[in-house]
């Protein structure tokens, strides 16, 4: 099973253009995480000897349904450079890519792009980090918690984690000892997270916001941290990884 590399419309003549760099990459083995959650591990086909690895390091994976192409973001997991290899996270309902995901098997090649992924550390370090994620955006969460660890960070994360399946609280989160979450079961379209992080709000001048959930839920808790927590503009990180109605693998 392979995804071809043509066929990707306006999207990926834009990406083309942008200067985006393409790259076949080949499963090499598949774990089963929870009955939700699919570990495929992968070779990269020289994508990390051409490219910088750094936390929360995304790729666009390119998936064929109905005669088209549809591309998805997801995370590189223990990205080794030395011998390009790396896994990527799929958390599984009846979508395109997390049906291609469960039909994977070692030897398999999906096709990806990297373009738009560049996120680094803050200078100066915050004194605080605020997360907002889901099941989605736990391989980035968990890549950001890791860097902080590296670098010996003392600063605190608190973490507001939306689930939708009891065995997602199972899913492991690289949590430091100074780290705190909080698990909330998604409700009423994701407006259960939204008031969960409201209602915590406090003055958290010089700390730094990193939000990455359905992408009406990541506008909403963007908007909370910049006024109620008083981070302002420049100190939140935010990407929507799915749309309501467009599950996110």
């Amino acid at each position: 099973m392979s995804t071809e590399t043509k066929g990707r419309g306006w999207q990926g003549a834009v990406m083309k253009l942008m200067g985006a760099d393409d790259f076949e990459i080949t499963v090499t083995g598949t774990r089963t995480i929870t009955d939700h959650y699919l570990r495929l591990s992968f070779t990269g086909g020289g994508l990390l000897a051409r490219i910088d690895v750094h936390p929360t390091m995304w790729v666009r994976g390119w998936f064929s349904a109905d005669g088209s192409l549809h591309q998805r973001g997801y995370t590189l997991i223990d990205p080794d450079p030395a011998a390009d290899t790396f896994d990527i996270e799929f958390a599984l309902h009846d979508g395109t890519a997390a049906n291609w995901a469960r039909a994977a098997r070692p030897g398999d090649t999906l096709s990806v792009t990297v373009i738009g992924s560049d996120f680094q550390i803050p200078e100066p370090t915050p004194a605080g980090w605020l997360i907002a994620a889901d099941t989605a955006s736990l391989p980035a969460v968990n890549s950001l918690l890791d860097a902080l660890a590296a670098a010996d960070d003392p600063a605190p994360a608190r973490i507001w984690f939306e689930y939708q399946h009891e065995s997602d609280r199972t899913l492991p989160v690289h949590l430091r000892p100074q780290d705190t979450i909080a698990w909330i079961a998604r409700a009423n379209d994701g407006a259960a997270l939204v008031d969960a992080v409201r209602a915590d709000r406090f003055d958290a001048s010089g700390q730094h916001g990193w939000v990455a959930l359905d992408s009406k839920s990541t506008r909403a808790v963007t908007g909370i941290l910049r006024t109620d927590f008083g981070l302002g503009r420049k100190n939140v990180k935010s990407m929507a990884y799915w749309k309501v109605g467009k599950p996110y693998a």
